[in-house]
């Protein structure tokens, strides 16, 4: 019985993911405190240093050197600290807690539907504001829908999805590297022109470690009711969105649910948003314009997905660690 559960248990990782995942559900850190969310902040006062933007290959340059002075020095500080650590088990559970964000999606998704369904525009912004490098004061509640199905789906895709996938391949220094692109990514999106092309290496960083676990959740949505459909639409649109991973998953849930996302934005051409310019993308999906009730189909949807990856992870993760 007991080698039967340390074969089911992977010798101690699925136990860490299992915790990770109830520690998260249980007792998650106040968003404003996450290391993530001070490792961003941090990223944009490192920016504001070296994004000279004397010339595209210079500020390049000072891209790819700003993102390996960030990443870099974490990846060494973690391999030197995890044999430190008395039981290599709560260094796996604390840095992968670290890295999975999942109770803060959840409430974020809960109270911006309430504002929806109140028609509050002005609580929705205020909500989804923290989430978007866009600006959301012109945004309507037909925007304000569209842009918190794309943050609730690429919430998930990547502070969930992508944070699982890589503790399984890589364990939990992997997934809190994972994460931490990210962060970077975001923090210096080429989406604004300041950060163009200084953010071009973290992007593309980023763009390949999405590429297996977001396609792969995405079949996970597509399966079910309206799945040709929903892969011939995402055939047609994936590949007018840039990223190829966040373009298969944002498809996916458009066209799963009909409805509409992407289209013009308008984006900060300076650091401190003192001017905007409006940006053309592509619009995903299908032709219904998200209210309330569509977001919260999209929660119930991710969630309901989230759960059958999780499940074959942790079947998949017991087979590999001790051939179960």
């Amino acid at each position: 019985m007991e080698d039967l559960f340390t074969q089911f248990y992977a010798g101690g990782a699925l136990l860490v993911m299992w915790g990770a995942l109830l520690c998260n559900w249980l007792l998650p850190f106040p968003r404003e405190a996450h290391p993530a969310i001070l490792w961003h902040k941090f990223a944009e006062q490192l920016a504001e240093k070296v994004n000279t933007r004397a010339s595209y290959s210079q500020s390049l340059i000072s891209g790819t050197l700003a993102w390996g002075l960030m990443i870099l020095p974490t990846l060494a500080v973690l391999i030197a600290l995890k044999p430190l650590v008395w039981q290599p088990a709560l260094f796996e559970l604390a840095f992968l807690l670290l890295a999975i964000e999942w109770r803060n999606t959840q409430r974020f998704g809960r109270l911006f539907i309430e504002a929806l369904a109140r028609n509050d525009k002005e609580q929705a912004r205020l909500l989804i504001r923290p989430y978007l490098n866009r600006e959301t004061r012109p945004l309507s509640l037909l925007g304000l829908g569209k842009a918190g199905v794309e943050t609730l789906t690429m919430s998930y895709g990547r502070n969930l999805i992508g944070v699982l996938f890589w503790y399984g391949i890589s364990g939990a220094t992997g997934a809190f590297l994972y994460r931490m692109c990210v962060e970077l990514a975001r923090a210096w999106s080429p989406s604004r022109e300041y950060f163009r092309p200084f953010g071009l290496p973290a992007v593309r960083v980023v763009a390949i470690l999405d590429w297996l676990p977001l396609r792969l959740y995405s079949l996970f949505i597509l399966l079910g009711q309206r799945s040709r459909a929903t892969y011939l639409l995402l055939r047609e649109q994936a590949r007018q969105w840039p990223l190829p991973g966040p373009a298969w998953l944002l498809v996916s849930v458009g066209a799963k649910l009909e409805l509409s996302m992407g289209g013009p934005a308008i984006y900060p051409t300076d650091a401190k948003h003192q001017a905007s310019k409006k940006r053309i993308r592509a619009k995903l999906g299908g032709r219904i314009a998200p209210s309330a009730i569509h977001v919260a189909q999209v929660l119930t949807l991710l969630n309901q997905r989230l759960l059958v990856w999780f499940v074959l992870q942790s079947l998949l993760m017991a087979m590999i660690y001790q051939g179960f």
